[in-house]
């Protein structure tokens, strides 16, 4: 049966004897905790009382733990440990940032600066989630969100656009081949077209009818098939910057598409935040602002 916590000795003689029982000492317990040897005497006294089991021999020069002190000092000291290390972890938690951001954003935009990210706060570790959902930041204990969302916010909330949902039709110059670098609307029924779940291309299209060509349940895959030379794939210019930059991805249709919501970094209105929230914070808004 296990004792309910009310009934359990005090935190400052379990303390004192798990000390005393280290050192075999009460004088050099005393100096450990910086109390008196006649203040940690009476704690561990107070314990055995409480227990009704002699834990200490006192012997002329120091003491001896009796066979049931060798048994509680063992699960004692394995207690303090955990809560050692327990409190350890939630110091090293104020250098720790979880963002939670969508799995494309942290496949396109998040990953490949992460090296940087490090470089830049080495102490900091960023703990990324990325999911679809909107994440809780109470429950999921997020610090700092992207989120594809409209205006306003919650009163709660601290949000700052980041980009807004610029739409560009792109393809691998594997598809193209010897054809013209430029298509109407109109010609692109000649490509299969890749779809993600944001669904866009009826409203590109200005189409009610089912389009045919491959589904993905996430941008990210739609652009990495279309780097596969598997078709055409509507996506978000920053999701495809880089690859536009360096010619793996060419922009076959020349007008562009704006459409809502955009993109905003949040994170919750607080007193007091973390140094190292405050840093990420700043360092996404220096990298993915206007991108």
């Amino acid at each position: 049966m296990i004792l309910p916590r009310r009934k359990l000795p005090a935190l400052n003689s379990l303390r004192a004897f798990e000390v005393s029982g280290r050192c075999l000492s009460f004088r050099r317990a005393a100096e450990e905790l910086g109390v008196t040897q006649g203040a940690v005497a009476q704690q561990v006294r107070a314990l055995e009382e409480h227990l009704g089991v002699t834990l200490f021999e006192r012997l002329p020069r120091g003491l001896a733990l009796t066979p049931k002190g060798i048994v509680y000092l063992t699960d004692i000291s394995r207690a303090f440990d955990i809560m050692s290390e327990a409190t350890t972890h939630m110091i090293e938690r104020s250098d720790t940032v979880t963002i939670s951001v969508t799995p494309t954003f942290a496949a396109k935009l998040l990953i490949p600066r992460l090296g940087e990210l490090n470089s830049l706060f080495p102490h900091i570790e960023l703990r990324t989630l990325a999911t679809e959902s909107l994440s809780n930041f109470d429950v999921d204990q997020i610090d700092i969100a992207v989120r594809l969302t409209g205006v306003p916010f919650s009163s709660n909330l601290q949000a700052e656009p980041l980009f807004h949902q610029e739409l560009v039709i792109v393809a691998s110059p594997l598809i193209i081949k010897e054809l013209k670098p430029s298509f109407t609307i109109e010609e692109l029924q000649q490509f299969p077209l890749l779809h993600d779940a944001h669904n866009n291309w009826p409203m590109i299209l200005n189409s009610k009818e089912k389009l045919s060509g491959a589904t993905f349940n996430q941008t990210s895959l739609a652009i990495d098939a279309a780097l596969a030379g598997q078709g055409v794939a509507l996506v978000c210019r920053s999701f495809v910057a880089k690859d536009l930059e360096f010619g793996r991805l060419i922009q076959i249709v020349e007008d562009s598409f704006f459409i809502e919501p955009d993109y905003f970094l949040v994170k919750k209105k607080t007193t007091k935040t973390s140094s190292a929230v405050d840093a990420v914070w700043q360092w996404c808004l220096d990298e993915f602002a206007s991108i």
